[in-house]
C-alpha cells in the first residue's frame, strides 16, 4: 500500500495564499481590525510614560486625562480585536471548507488503480486529524499569532520612536529568539512529520480492525489485533512526548531572551536618564513596551508547536492537490457497439498473477456467469472488465474501442460496476436513487424502483420516496439497499453491467428476490455476473470458470454439467446432489463460496 504525497513548503503556501486571495475584502476589513488593535494597545505603556514625566514635572492633573485616555483605547482594542478576530476566523473557516472539498474532489476523481493502492488510514487522517489541525490553526492559532506578530512589529517600532537608543536595546533579544526559534525547528520539524504518518499508521490499524472484525473473531485474532494498535498508538505517543521536552527547553531559551533585553533596556536607560538624555517617563514606557511583548513574543514562538502540526497537515492537504488528474483523451472513436472483449489479460499485485492468459468476449446483450472457487481471481477479473482496475498486460476493448482510448469519464458513463458493498447515503431515499442520474424526475426514480421489485416497500415508508435513510434515517435491511443499487443502475442505463457478488447480502430469505431484481436491471445490457450462487450461472447465457486465474471451462449450464469438469464438481458441492446431470434433485446448498 502508498501513502499519498506531501506537497513541499513552496507548493504548501501557494495552495494557501490562492485561497485566500479569493476573499480580498474580507481578507483586508480582518488585517485592518487586527491592526488596529494591536496599535490601541500601545497608548497605555506611551500614555503611563507621559503620566510619570508630568506628575515630575508636578501637573497631577494629567492623571484624569491618561485615564481616560487608557479607558478609550482599552475600549477600542477590545472591539477591534472582536471584530479582528471574528472576520480572520471567518475567513480561515471558508479557505479551509474550500481546501477540503478541494481534496475530496480529487481523491474522488482518482483513477480506481491508484485509489486500490492508497492505505485507508492515511487517506482518513487527511481529511480528518488533518483537517482539524489546520482548523485550529487558521480560526483559533491564526487570529492570535497574526494579532501578536502586529503587536510586535507596532511595538518596536513604538520603542524606536521613544529614542532609537532604547529600540536597539531591546532588539539585543532578537538573536537569542531566532536562535531558540532555529534550535527547536530544526530539531521539531522531522518529529512533526512523522507524527502525521503515525497517526495515520494508527488510523489504518484501527479502521481494518473494525472491517474485519468478524474474521478477527473468528481465528481469535483480537490479542494481535490489539498489539498491533497499542504499537501504532505507542509509536505516536513516543513521538509527542519527544516534541513536548524539546518544547520545554525551548521556553527556557524565550526566558533567557526576555531577561536579556528588559535588562539591557533598563541599564540603557539608566546611563540616557543620567546624562539628560531621555526622561524617566520615556524609559518607563520603553520597559512598559518592551514587557508587553512578552506575550505577543511567546505568542508567536509557543504557538509554533500547533502552528508546525497545522503545517504538516496542510502540505499533506496540498499533497493531494498536486496529484495530477488523469487526462481525457481529447478525441477518441465512439463504441461500435455493447460488446466487451478482455485479450490476453494478466495482473498481479506486487506478486504472483491472480489472472493470467484471459480471453474473453462477451456479445452485445449477453449474459455471462463467472465462477470459480475463493482466490480464482474472479473480483479482480470483475473490476477489469469494468475498468476500474488496470491490468498489468493486456487490453480492454468495448465496442472494439480500447477504454484506455475512451478515457475513465465515457467508461464510467458505458460500464456500470455494482459490488456487494452497497453504501446508503444519508438524506431522501429519492435523492440516493437519483444519484445515478440527478436530472432524474421523480416518476422516473418510481419506474426504476418499479422495475427492480422495491416499489411497494418505498412506498410503504413513512415517507415514501422522501424518507430519509442512511445513518441519520430509516435504516434499510442489506436486500433493500441492494435494490436502490439495482435501481440505480437503471436510472444510469449504461449499456454494459459488471456485478460482482451483488445479490450477496441478501441472505437466502432474499436471494431469489434479488436475482429477480438483478435480472431486471441487466434485461438487454452486456452483463458479466460474479456468481455467489450457482443458481445465478444456472439463468445465465453462458458460463466461465475460473480456476487460478485461468479460464478452465466455458459454455452453457447444460453442457458443462455434461461435461463433468470443473464446474460440475462446484454444482454437486453447491447443491448436495450426488450426479451432475441432476439439477431438478438438488437439497440444501452446501457452504461453498465460488
Amino acid at each position: 500500500m502508498n501513502l499519498l504525497p506531501v506537497a513541499g513548503p513552496r507548493a504548501t503556501w501557494v495552495v494557501l495564499w490562492r485561497e485566500i486571495r479569493r476573499l480580498p475584502v474580507l481578507s483586508v476589513l480582518a488585517a485592518v481590525a487586527i491592526t488596529g488593535a494591536s496599535a490601541a494597545g500601545l497608548v497605555a505603556p506611551w500614555a503611563l510614560g507621559q503620566l510619570i514625566d508630568k506628575i515630575s514635572e508636578g501637573d497631577r492633573s494629567a492623571i484624569v486625562r491618561v485615564v481616560v485616555m487608557i479607558g478609550i483605547a482599552a475600549v477600542l482594542s477590545g472591539v477591534l480585536t472582536a471584530v479582528g478576530v471574528t472576520l480572520v476566523a471567518r475567513v480561515g473557516e471558508t479557505v479551509l471548507a474550500r481546501i477540503r472539498e478541494k481534496v475530496l474532489d480529487r481523491v474522488l476523481q482518482l483513477p480506481a488503480p491508484v485509489l486500490e493502492k492508497v492505505r485507508t488510514g492515511d487517506l482518513l487522517s487527511r481529511v480528518g486529524d488533518d483537517v482539524a489541525s489546520v482548523a485550529s490553526a487558521l480560526t483559533e492559532v491564526g487570529p492570535s499569532v497574526l494579532g501578536a506578530a502586529l503587536t510586535i512589529v507596532l511595538t518596536v517600532g513604538g520603542m524606536f520612536a521613544l529614542d532609537w537608543r532604547l529600540g536597539l536595546a531591546g532588539l539585543l533579544a532578537v538573536p537569542m529568539y531566532l536562535l531558540a526559534l532555529r534550535w527547536y525547528l530544526r530539531r521539531s520539524a522531522p518529529y512533526y512529520k512523522q507524527e502525521r504518518v503515525a497517526l495515520g499508521e494508527r488510523s489504518e490499524a484501527i479502521i481494518a480492525s473494525l472491517r474485519g472484525s468478524a474474521t478477527v473473531r473468528a481465528y481469535q485474532l483480537e490479542d494481535r489485533q490489539l498489539e498491533k494498535i497499542r504499537e501504532t498508538s505507542g509509536t505516536a505517543r513516543d513521538i509527542s512526548i519527544t516534541v513536548f521536552r524539546l518544547f520545554s527547553f525551548f521556553s527556557a531559551r524565550i526566558n533567557h531572551a526576555e531577561f536579556t533585553g528588559l535588562t539591557a533596556i533598563l541599564v540603557t536607560g539608566f546611563f540616557l536618564v543620567r546624562a539628560d538624555a531621555v526622561t524617566v517617563g520615556a524609559v518607563t514606557a520603553a520597559a512598559l513596551y518592551f514587557h508587553r511583548l512578552f506575550n505577543p513574543v511567546n505568542v508567536v514562538l509557543m504557538e509554533f508547536d500547533q502552528i508546525q502540526t497545522a503545517a504538516a497537515g496542510m502540505s499533506r492537504l496540498a499533497g493531494v492537490l498536486e496529484i495530477e488528474p488523469t487526462p481525457e483523451p481529447a478525441d477518441s472513436l465512439d463504441p461500435a457497439d455493447a460488446s466487451l472483449e478482455l485479450e490476453s489479460i494478466g495482473h498481479s499485485y506486487d506478486g504472483p498473477e491472480v489472472v493470467a492468459g484471459v480471453s474473453l468476449r462477451f456479445e452485445p446483450g449477453e449474459r455471462v456467469a463467472l465462477v470459480g472457487a475463493s482466490g480464482a481471481g474472479k473480483t479482480t477479473l470483475a473490476a477489469i472488465a469494468a475498468g476500474v482496475l488496470a491490468p498489468t498486460v493486456g487490453t480492454v476493448k468495448l465496442g472494439g474501442v480500447d477504454i484506455r482510448d475512451l478515457g475513465e469519464d465515457r467508461t464510467r458513463a458505458q460500464v456500470a460496476l455494482l459490488s456487494q458493498e452497497v453504501h446508503v447515503f444519508s438524506g431522501p431515499l429519492v435523492e440516493d436513487v437519483r444519484l445515478a442520474r440527478p436530472a432524474a424526475t421523480a416518476d422516473e426514480v418510481e419506474a426504476a424502483l418499479d422495475r427492480v421489485g422495491a416499489l411497494a416497500w418505498v412506498r410503504a415508508l413513512p415517507d415514501g420516496l422522501d424518507t430519509v435513510v442512511g445513518e441519520n434515517g430509516h435504516q434499510l435491511t442489506g436486500a433493500q439497499a441492494q435494490q436502490l443499487a439495482f435501481a440505480r443502475l437503471v436510472l444510469a442505463d449504461p449499456p454494459v453491467a459488471v456485478l460482482d457478488e451483488a445479490t450477496a447480502e441478501a441472505g437466502s430469505a432474499g436471494a431469489r428476490e434479488l436475482e429477480r431484481a438483478s435480472a431486471a436491471a441487466t434485461l438487454g445490457r452486456t452483463t458479466l455476473v460474479v456468481a455467489h450462487r450457482l443458481t445465478q450461472a444456472e439463468q445465465a447465457d453462458r458460463i466461465v470458470v475460473l480456476d487460478h486465474g485461468r479460464v478452465v471451462e466455458s459454455g452453457t449450464h447444460a453442457a458443462l454439467l455434461a461435461a463433468g469438469g470443473r464446474y460440475a464438481q462446484l454444482w454437486r458441492s453447491w447443491t448436495g446432489t450426488s450426479t451432475p446431470d441432476r439439477p431438478g434433485g438438488r437439497t440444501t446448498p452446501a457452504n461453498v463460496s465460488t
